[in-house]
């Protein structure tokens, strides 16, 4: 009997701390609503957008691991001192074998960003093994409805994972801190009579994938003067026909530079092919790369504005 008042004592403090903390806080991920008691202590995320979200708000110490990363992208070398002492537990989509290895508590990744529709690793089939999933924005179009693509997807995420790790002050600073840094840069803009239509080439030589309404590049593309020549089509990432690409002309073409094919050999592929000799873009030679963790949410968004901007506002000489 003298242990409980021992017990409803340490039961307060417990409380008290986490309230203290911020804690318990629910956040909105996709369709779902997740509540979480305390910040995640063994996280792991997949893919190397998120991971650089989890490192620009120095979460490795939250960290078990990271996956999806090694053989095709790259970390960015500001980030990489920040991550070295945390491995990469599959180089591919995670697997729950990968993540219970890990006695992983949480798992920061996205439809196509390590799972998939019906797949083994979704939100359902981690929750009963004690994974909590928060999901990245731009991917719930993959089963659910929602907005066209923007900066606030972006931002809506680094603030919810500060909110999930207990962060939420340095989040919202960092989101302040990348909303200045744009409107620094595009203040100087000059007007233009209407949007340059571009498209975006991420792979594919029979048929092109691109990016439709819902993928970052439609909010990157808009951000720096132009309009996704893909804007009607109503996913995210996709495949197209050229008959397509060349019947809407674009005026730039944007170069997702990942994979065994580079972006050098990519736009050979379009500056070659007769099919596509009377496309402005191809005709005047504009074509902008983008490395594959500019194109997608995270933080290099920033830069792939500042980018895209000087690509669609060339000096005049």
């Amino acid at each position: 009997m003298r242990l409980a008042p021992l017990l409803l004592s340490a039961l307060a403090l417990s409380a008290t701390t986490a309230a203290a903390s911020g804690f318990p806080v629910t956040v909105k991920s996709c369709d779902r609503e997740v509540t979480f008691d305390a910040a995640p202590k063994r996280a792991v995320s997949n893919d190397v957008n998120l991971t650089e979200m989890m490192l620009a708000l120095g979460l490795t110490g939250n960290m078990a691991g990271y996956t999806g990363v090694t053989g095709w992208k790259t970390l960015d070398e500001t980030l990489t001192a920040d991550i070295a002492a945390l491995p990469e537990l599959t180089p591919t989509y995670p697997t729950k074998e990968v993540l219970l290895g890990a006695d992983a508590d949480f798992l920061f990744a996205g439809w196509n960003y390590g799972m998939k529709v019906g797949g083994e690793v979704t939100p359902d089939t981690l929750t009963p093994f004690g994974i909590k999933v928060y999901e990245l924005t731009e991917s719930c179009i993959h089963i659910m409805k929602k907005s066209k693509s923007s900066m606030d997807d972006m931002y809506g995420d680094i603030l919810n994972l500060g909110r999930i790790f207990g962060v939420a002050e340095r989040a919202e600073t960092l989101v302040a801190g990348y909303k200045q840094q744009l409107a620094e840069a595009m203040a100087d803009l000059p007007e233009r009579k209407g949007p340059l239509k571009v498209f975006v080439y991420d792979s594919g030589e029979e048929k092109p994938f691109t990016a439709g309404r819902y993928a970052m590049p439609t909010a990157l593309i808009e951000a720096a003067g132009g309009t996704n020549i893909m804007d009607d089509v109503e996913t995210s990432w996709t495949t197209v026909g050229w008959e397509g690409v060349i019947e809407r002309n674009p005026d730039v073409v944007v170069v997702v530079d990942y994979g065994e094919v580079s972006a050098e050999q990519k736009i050979a592929f379009m500056r070659d092919n007769p099919a596509f000799q009377d496309i402005p873009a191809v005709k005047n030679n504009r074509f902008v790369v983008l490395p594959y963790a500019e194109a997608t949410p995270g933080p290099r968004n920033i830069e792939a504005i500042k980018t895209l901007a000087a690509a669609f506002n060339p000096p005049v000489r």
